[in-house]
């Protein structure tokens, strides 16, 4: 499973350019032209890292990465600028911005930062997700907690690594719908059984339990 990156910037040409070399790199990329639509995506959707310009022609991107801030959304953000000043480069770091690279720039170097997001934010093993003694092996879907292994179905597992992704954030029921079935939420209340069968692979057999309800908002995975 590769890392999948989002990138928003509204010129196509470097959009096309950033997109196809991070691919031939093992990332999976989804692009966004505007700052309306990255918020909208990443609403709906984790992203391993967000390469997001500046100069976006709508909501510029020091006012996307404030609002994803604000949001809770913790998702690294590698700003791209054309901007070669001090103060503009300050101002990125101060909306919560992770690192900064400076238009014209080279894909290897862009390509070296957004892996280098990636180490600092999941650790070495990117594949990996960790809550507490909870360890979901993204590359063989293997869920262990305190060293046993859980056997989950397919919507436990989507549903689980959402939760993991935003831990310590509470995750909405129209983020973890639109995770599990896309642009359609599910007739009955699909998503609260899953949740149920999950809690009770994940938390029935400890005494710390570790998936919690907050009534109105949605769900949480922490300790």
């Amino acid at each position: 499973m590769n890392p999948i990156v989002l990138v928003v910037d509204d010129n196509t040409d470097i959009l096309c350019n950033v997109r196809d070399y991070l691919e031939m790199n093992d990332m999976s990329v989804e692009t966004a032209v505007n700052g309306r639509q990255a918020l909208d995506r990443m609403s709906q959707k984790s992203y391993a890292v967000c390469v997001l310009d500046i100069g976006l022609p709508d909501i510029d991107g020091l006012s996307v990465c404030k609002t994803l801030r604000a949001n809770g959304d913790k998702t690294p953000i590698l700003m791209l600028t054309a901007r070669d000043s001090i103060d503009d480069r300050v101002n990125g770091l101060g909306v919560g911005a992770d690192d900064y690279l400076i238009k014209p720039f080279s894909l290897r170097e862009l390509n070296a930062r957004v892996q280098a997001l990636i180490r600092r934010a999941y650790g070495d093993n990117t594949m990996k997700l960790k809550v507490g003694d909870l360890v979901f092996d993204l590359s063989t879907t293997q869920v262990c907690r305190g060293g046993k292994p859980i056997k989950l179905n397919p919507t436990g597992l989507t549903i689980l690594k959402e939760l993991m992704l935003r831990s310590p954030a509470i995750v909405s029921r129209n983020r973890l719908e639109a995770q599990v079935w896309g642009g359609g939420a599910p007739d009955s209340d699909s998503l609260r059984a899953n949740i149920y069968l999950l809690r009770q692979a994940i938390d029935k057999a400890y005494d710390k339990k570790l998936i919690h309800t907050h009534p109105g908002l949605g769900w949480s995975i922490n300790e």
